[in-house]
């Protein structure tokens, strides 16, 4: 029996899709993708059928899956970004499961990641943060609350927020009641598309810079002392590199 390979095609660019996943890409024979926060780019060359699940519901989405495997065909399920973030990944493979079809995960480069790279650099910092916390404010799918936002706001952690900029004036004032207002952020819109931009500034200009920019959804929120590193060099050392 053939398989279904879920593929993290990464956040846009790509060129940042794993060398496995480009692979299955182009021997697939079905590909089910993810709507536009796939990169078109990807699918020049390729030989396979194309299925948009943009509007899709789950189990019109595992028939598509059903139907290459019962043909004997290897189908790719293509998720955005990384598998591990916000995927609907685990609903997906219980369907499989559910039926008996095999199936591999292949990972992804998180957008997360990406954003990170940007900037130029580390999420940790030694002697700063040594946690990253990646969480998103609930909306239609129930999650955490502005409240929870300030039980982990702390300055040794590093917030990475998803789906979450269209309440970024309300994630400022809550994360104002633990953190400075000076607080380095940064907002990544559409990261690895043509499109893409960069902001940074600090926490209470934080709704501000959204709205002036015009920035309503796919974009990341990044809030935390490390983000320091963008503007002023690190100085402190980690212990791998410290020497004798």
């Amino acid at each position: 029996m053939s398989k279904v390979y879920f593929v993290g095609a990464g956040p846009g660019d790509p060129e940042l899709i794993t060398l496995k996943g480009w692979r299955l890409l182009q021997k697939a024979h079905r590909i089910i993708y993810a709507g536009s926060l796939i990169n078109p780019a990807l699918f020049q060359g390729l030989k396979a059928e194309l299925y948009d699940s943009h509007g899709s519901s789950l189990e019109e989405i595992l028939e598509l899956m059903l139907q290459g495997v019962k043909q004997g065909q290897t189908v790719v399920r293509l998720h955005s970004g990384d598998t591990a973030f916000f995927s609907a990944l685990n609903e997906e493979v219980a369907g499989l499961r559910k039926k008996g079809i095999p199936y591999e995960v292949i990972p992804g480069v998180s957008s997360a990641s990406l954003g990170a790279a940007r900037l130029g650099l580390e999420l940790t910092m030694p002697e700063v943060a040594q946690t990253v916390v990646f969480t998103r404010l609930g909306g239609r799918t129930p999650g955490p609350c502005l409240k929870d936002l300030t039980e982990w706001a702390r300055p040794d952690v590093t917030l990475v927020l998803f789906l979450s900029v269209h309440r970024a004036s309300e994630i400022e004032t809550a994360l104002q009641e633990k953190l400075p207002p000076e607080t380095p952020v940064a907002i990544a819109e559409r990261l690895g598309f043509p499109e893409e931009r960069i902001l940074y500034g600090e926490l209470k200009d934080l709704g501000r810079m959204v709205k002036e920019a015009g920035i309503k959804k796919t974009a990341l929120i990044y809030v935390g002392p490390a983000l320091e590193a963008f503007k002023t060099p690190q100085t402190t050392r980690s212990k791998l590199y410290g020497g004798s």
